[in-house]
């Protein structure tokens, strides 16, 4: 909601002689910081309240998990101070950025323009992962998990699995042929990105 403050100036008209000339100088210099506070504050209320920036293009890695979508839309969405504090609770790890990227699949098969599918892009190592998902009742499940030169056995085992799930090595999640050290990195970034989409799109409710 944006506050505009409205600034109101009660000039006084009448003075004579020699105060007429000081009084129409102050007259302009109220004016001028009247104008100059109200440009002010308009425009850092735009600013503050900017609508989330969206684009309509994906990275390659995200358009050939979705061979069937004609379009695709880019969600940028600030993840806030409370849910950053809470996410790196729970993991031990550092949420990357305060402006997540998803990227939204589109398809316009039988007239009807609908989307197919979501995915977002995790860093790990100057690897990019993407990590598709699904939903579960109304909260964001991983469907699959694809990242160039990383053993498919590993990551299969990241399907299905969502904010409830403990997404750790060694507990869930197993090297199964990755290098353990690359594992261990994949499995924490995709747990920081799971529980940044449940705060940002899943469902509120308890456990």
């Amino acid at each position: 909601m944006k506050h505009i403050a409205i600034v109101t100036i009660l000039t006084v008209i009448g003075l004579a002689g020699a105060c007429a000339s000081s009084q129409e100088t102050t007259n302009k210099a109220t004016n001028t910081v009247a104008t100059n506070t109200t440009s002010n504050t308009i425009s850092n209320a735009a600013t503050t309240h900017s609508a989330p920036k969206s684009d309509n293009d994906a990275p390659a890695s995200v358009k050939a998990v979705f061979p069937d979508a004609q379009s695709f839309t880019t969600q940028h969405k600030d993840v806030s101070d409370e849910q950053i504090a809470s996410i790196e609770k729970d993991t031990g790890s550092k949420v990357p950025d305060k402006d997540h990227h998803s990227y939204l699949a589109f398809s316009t098969a039988g007239g009807t323009r609908k989307q197919i599918g979501a995915a977002t892009i995790v860093k790990v190592s100057g690897k990019d992962v993407v990590v598709v998902y699904d939903n579960k009742d109304g909260s964001p499940v991983i469907k699959e998990i694809r990242a160039d030169g990383v053993p498919a056995p590993f990551l299969k085992q990241f399907a299905g699995k969502g904010h409830d799930d403990d997404l750790l090595l060694g507990a869930d999640i197993k090297a199964n042929g990755a290098n353990e050290a690359q594992a261990k990195a994949i499995t924490e970034a995709v747990r920081v990105d799971v529980l940044t989409m449940q705060a940002l799109y899943g469902a509120a409710h308890t456990h």
